[in-house]
């Protein structure tokens, strides 16, 4: 299985790749993925003596470039399940920001870590109607084993293309949290998984642990 760590840096990689103008044919959707990866790869490279004196940079960056691109609502819903049905509107709503910024940070940190890797774009197969689609792409690391990243896409009822769920190396990021989620929600209900991730959010910092 894939440390965590790595996880966490592959799944990054994969959020850099989403900053582009709306598109809508399932086609474009790749296009989508390839066109902007150059883009934000290169501000990477360009503004790393930056990241370097002030890791809080990158906070910008994400919240500029990657997060548009991301349904986080929708994976809230899917992340926590059944438990969405059984929380208040109010828990709901403090689920899906808390969510955001713990994936926020926790990616931002990771992103620092980027180290040239390539990516590859894998065949891609849909309809040209399809209003989901999966764009299947690797990186690749020198001395090291490919690590294939397929991102689960949707076009909503903007005709934009949004994200809600990456895979890693056969592993789902909705998957895994939901798991992980669920299991605290069973030993303590859903205020206290809500009260920890608000202490997680509010001490941890792309510089920080």
């Amino acid at each position: 299985m894939m440390p965590l760590k790595s996880f966490f840096t592959a799944v990054a990689l994969a959020l850099i790749l989403l900053s582009c103008p709306p598109v809508h044919a399932a086609e474009d959707a790749r296009q989508l993925v390839i066109d902007t990866s150059t883009k934000v790869l290169e501000r990477l490279r360009q503004d790393r003596d930056k990241l370097q004196a002030n890791p809080d940079l990158i906070y910008p960056l994400v919240e500029d470039l990657v997060l548009p691109h991301f349904d986080f609502e929708r994976m809230s819903i899917w992340v926590l399940g059944k438990n969405w049905r059984l929380a208040t509107r109010q828990q709901q709503q403090q689920f899906t920001e808390q969510f955001r910024t713990l994936l926020v940070r926790t990616y931002a940190k990771a992103l620092l870590e980027y180290t040239d890797q390539s990516i590859n774009y894998l065949p891609f197969h849909a309809e040209d109607d399809a209003k989901r689609v999966t764009v299947r792409t690797e990186i690749t690391q020198p001395g090291g084993v490919n690590i294939p990243i397929n991102y689960s896409m949707f076009l909503n009822q903007d005709g934009k293309w949004k994200v809600y769920d990456i895979s890693v190396d056969g592993v789902s990021l909705v998957t895994n949290y939901r798991s992980s989620f669920a299991s605290e929600i069973r030993q303590g209900g859903i205020e206290k998984l809500l009260a920890r991730l608000e202490e997680m959010n509010a001490s941890k910092g792309a510089s920080g642990e």
